[in-house]
């Protein structure tokens, strides 16, 4: 068996790697890297037992030539590589290249191969659900993918995963994958203003980088035992770490501070991170790939530990005095082109109010932290008395309309489900007949602003996507779009106003655009 391999040099890729090696009937893995990807040296240093079995293809996957050798003869292709934040936000060109562009060039590539295709393994994001607190903190696949503001990257990767689920590939499967626990991911996060992106009451389900390298494994070794054809196979899942990886984005920077024997409120301030505009959800569905597959071995209070334990320069920051570190470490990120306070001292008006919802609102953020409101304090992001750990066991609770029955089996889906859902967008379903239960059935759609799209039942009602502008142009019109479409606006107004009349948008060079609807 060959099996190709893209992003083989990421931290989920080099665990997709080491586990795969261990699959003897595996022959060869042919890996794509960058021609200017120095960190191929680590990959023949890390795997210099196994070179006989590994090919490195150094090419683009935005090259057409460069996928179809990658792809020529396999039976699996496992695409992991992405530009993910910080590096999307400092070169918005090459996301655009690896997360849209180059994914349409494989999946193009793969479809060309009439017999013996091979399966495709697409990973995905978590960032396509957009911001979430506590009013929705539990979300699932079918949930609307509503991605944030000026986010180049979810915003690739939601094209790209629109091309995957609207291919003509046989045999394939989307991955959302959660936010990932690695051991570079501290001082990745020294490098500029992105950790402060991330809201303190963020819901974060963490998985770690080994636990996802194992289900990739454990993919290959279950579909080579058994018929996964109806319950894995052309859908769309989930990758989360379960009950004991959620926790929310200050109590992640409080156990990293542990490690140098420190809190969050002893290295930042309350108005260092925003407010919203984040991504990311606990998920309410995540059990169901683990079920398949038995990956989540590993746990947030592991990793922290065992990061403690590989990094012995943790116990020198025991020693230096907290306002150095929060001088030297963190408030030098203040100033970052792409940390919020940088935004606020330039007046960048699109990110603050993206981020912030105003000048306003960031400059009544409560200076001291016993009057900001916290989850894990049992206080919601109004300040309200809320029961965090109720809310935390609230997974099977659903408070959010579908417009259709989405636990059905698919074979019970009927027309009826389809026109519902998309006159909740506030479009139609203009196709006339179809097929109970043939969820890949190319259909018609025409969304609120009266334009025609053509993707299956599945795409839409199972998978939520929802044609907008964003799936065309650097456009965010969200504000205009939830006042007729029911579906977005049950998350939208979670953290926005619904006076709220923005158009969020990239200039040809990049920059941040705002303008008011007319």
């Amino acid at each position: 068996m060959v099996i190709a391999l893209t992003g083989a040099t990421g931290n989920m890729g080099r665990e997709a790697l080491k586990e795969l090696l261990q699959i003897k009937y595996i022959k060869k893995i042919k890996i794509l890297i960058l021609p200017d990807d120095k960190r191929d040296k680590k990959i023949k240093k890390q795997f210099s037992g196994y070179l006989s079995r590994i090919e490195i293809v150094y090419g683009n996957i935005a090259d057409s030539q460069v996928c179809r050798y990658l792809v020529k003869d396999c039976s699996y292709v496992i695409n992991l590589c992405a530009v993910i934040p910080p590096h999307s936000d400092k070169d918005p060109q090459k996301a655009i290249e690896c997360n849209q562009i180059g994914v349409d060039c494989l999946v193009s590539e793969i479809e060309k191969i009439k017999e013996n295709q091979p399966k495709l393994i697409h990973t995905s994001t978590v960032a396509l659900y957009g911001n979430r607190n506590s009013k929705h903190i539990y979300g699932r696949v079918g949930d609307p993918l509503l991605v944030s503001p000026y986010d180049i990257y979810s915003a690739t990767k939601l094209r790209g995963e629109f091309r995957v689920l609207e291919s003509d590939i046989e045999d394939f499967v989307v991955l959302r994958q959660t936010a990932m626990l690695h051991y570079n991911m501290l001082l990745d996060n020294m490098s500029d203003g992105l950790m402060f992106h991330t809201c303190f009451n963020a819901p974060l389900e963490w998985a770690t980088a080994e636990d996802s390298g194992r289900l990739i494994a454990n993919i290959i070794k279950e579909d080579q035992t058994r018929d996964l054809k109806k319950v894995f196979w052309n859908k769309v899942f989930n990758i989360g770490g379960g009950a004991l990886n959620r926790v929310t984005g200050y109590d992640t920077l409080n156990d990293g501070f542990k490690l140098i024997g420190g809190s969050t409120k002893d290295f930042f301030d309350t108005n260092y991170n925003s407010l919203r505009n984040f991504h990311g959800v606990w998920f309410s569905d995540g059990h169901l790939l683990n079920d398949l597959f038995h990956y989540q071995t590993q746990s947030v209070a592991w990793f922290w530990k065992e990061l403690d334990t590989r990094n012995p320069l943790f116990k020198l920051g025991k020693i230096v005095s907290k306002p150095i570190i929060k001088k030297f470490a963190i408030e030098r990120l203040l100033k970052n082109y792409n940390a919020p306070a940088f935004w606020v001292k330039s007046n960048d008006e699109g990110k603050i109010i993206a981020y912030f919802g105003g000048k306003d609102k960031y400059y009544n953020i409560p200076s001291d932290w016993k009057d900001f409101p916290l989850l894990i304090e049992n206080k919601d992001e109004n300040g309200k008395e809320i029961d965090y750990n109720a809310l935390k066991a609230s997974e099977n609770e659903k408070n959010f309309d579908y417009f259709y029955d989405i636990d059905q089996d698919d074979d019970k889906i009927t027309i009826k489900d389809l026109q519902a859902v998309a006159e909740a967008h506030g479009g139609k379903l203009l196709s006339k007949k179809f097929e109970k239960g043939n969820l890949r059935e190319k259909l018609i759609w025409e969304n609120q602003d009266g334009k025609q799209f053509t993707a299956s039942a599945y795409t839409v009602i199972k998978a939520g996507h929802w044609i907008n502008p964003i799936y065309t142009e650097n456009v965010w019109d969200f504000d205009r779009l939830s006042k007729k479409d029911k579906i977005f606006a049950q998350i939208w107004y979670d953290s926005h106003d619904k006076d709220e009349d923005y158009i969020y948008s990239f200039d040809e060079n990049f920059n941040a655009k705002i303008k008011k609807i007319d």
